[in-house]
């Protein structure tokens, strides 16, 4: 049942792009993941849909050699890498001699990002593209524990609703534009969540704080595993009390590297592949 990741290859090499090709012998990926360094050394991770067997990276410098790494993502597990190295053409430069005229109007510009409709425990985020198009958006930030989260988004995305904070409590979010293989931004905001339900009940009705808070507050029950097969393993939760925006699973793969799964605040059972 583990699909199998066969060779990657590249084609159509020009001076600042290439044509990677790669087959799938045995099975179907989720998703995909390139890997590779630019000009300046900086790690570059390109998402790909699963169907995809073909991906033209561009952005790429002139007689630079590159090592593209991909990875095929199936359930929770990352297999791979298939790599394969490449030298990029000589420069256009010597044959055109304006190349500029090319690149200052095609790269987008990223404007400012807003905050608004602020609640105790989400954030609608805006923002705008005065100039191009960008294949997609990323927005960082660091959760109530410190643990940072990434939201991908498409590259039409110019709202973004981010639920499950916590109240009365200082988030930075930064969003980076995605173009081609570059990165560009981040802009940023700063928010501070509202006060949660519990104080305001707690302030109004004074003589009775222990009888609000309690039950606001949600309580996770025992988590159990069943269903344990070589490959896979079936965990189920309860919540004896109250209802919770969502969860999160976080594990360690067989090679020991951090995995985090965000699951629907109304799940109770999770099979982790």
């Amino acid at each position: 049942s583990q699909p199998i990741l066969g060779e990657l290859t590249a084609s159509q090499l020009t001076p600042d792009s290439v044509q990677l090709q790669w087959s799938v012998p045995e099975g179907t990926f989720d998703s995909f993941t390139l890997q590779y360094r630019d000009a300046q050394g900086e790690p570059q991770v390109v998402p790909v849909d699963g169907g995809a067997r073909t991906l033209t990276v561009p952005g790429l410098s002139p007689s630079h050699r590159y090592k593209f790494n991909l990875y095929g993502v199936w359930g929770r597990k990352r297999l791979g890498p298939v790599s394969t190295d490449i030298v990029t053409g000589e420069g256009a430069g010597d044959v055109s001699p304006a190349p500029e005229v090319e690149e200052p109007p095609s790269q987008p510009i990223l404007g400012e990002l807003t905050a608004s409709q602020v609640t105790p425990d989400s954030v609608q985020l805006e923002w705008s593209v005065p100039e191009g198009t960008f294949d997609s958006f990323t927005l960082q930030y660091k959760d109530a524990q410190g643990q940072p989260q990434v939201v991908p988004m498409d590259g039409g995305a110019r709202t973004l609703t981010v639920p499950g904070l916590s109240p009365s409590r200082r988030y930075k979010f930064n969003l980076y534009g995605v173009w081609g293989r570059k990165r560009l931004g981040p802009i940023s905001t700063d928010a501070i969540t509202g006060e949660g339900a519990g104080d305001v009940c707690v302030s109004d009705l004074a003589p009775a704080p222990d009888e609000e808070e309690p039950s606001s507050q949600p309580i996770l029950g025992e988590l159990t595993a069943s269903n344990v097969t070589p490959d896979s393993i079936q965990l189920e939760w309860s919540v004896p009390e109250g209802t919770f925006d969502s969860f999160t699973l976080q594990y360690r793969d067989a090679q020991g590297q951090p995995e985090s799964l965000l699951v629907d605040g109304g799940a109770r059972t999770l099979t982790v592949p």
